[in-house]
């Protein structure tokens, strides 16, 4: 049973987000929405709590991996996973993790269980 706090996806392009939207919910996630890492950031400032976030690294502006940054000053203990569809290898800080795009929809459950358990 996934998580009963919503997952953050953060990407700019809207066709994409929408499909990571709608898979996610099919697979019984709840999701909260940014398309760049301003609004990101709005939101993890807020109330609200996240049990992942869920992020492309190439934003415009503040990019994927500040984006980590400032969420990890934040919120520290929240996973964060990085989409890449560039195939680049990041060193990546305990608690964040990877998925290359294009993904599958089983990729994606497998990895979101892996995480959250």
């Amino acid at each position: 049973m996934p998580d009963t706090l919503p997952l953050l996806v953060v990407e700019d392009d809207d066709i994409v987000r929408m499909l990571m939207l709608d898979v996610l919910e099919e697979l019984g996630y709840e999701v909260r929405e940014a398309e760049d890492g301003e609004t990101a950031l709005a939101l993890l400032r807020s109330e609200q709590q996240f049990a992942l976030m869920l992020t492309d690294v190439g934003l415009p502006g503040i990019d994927g991996k500040e984006l980590a940054r400032q969420a990890r000053e934040l919120r520290p203990q929240l996973p964060i996973m990085f989409a890449s569809g560039y195939g680049q290898s990041i060193d990546l800080p305990e608690g964040m993790h990877m998925i290359s795009k294009p993904f599958g929809i089983d990729q994606l459950r497998d990895k979101m269980k892996a995480i959250l358990g």
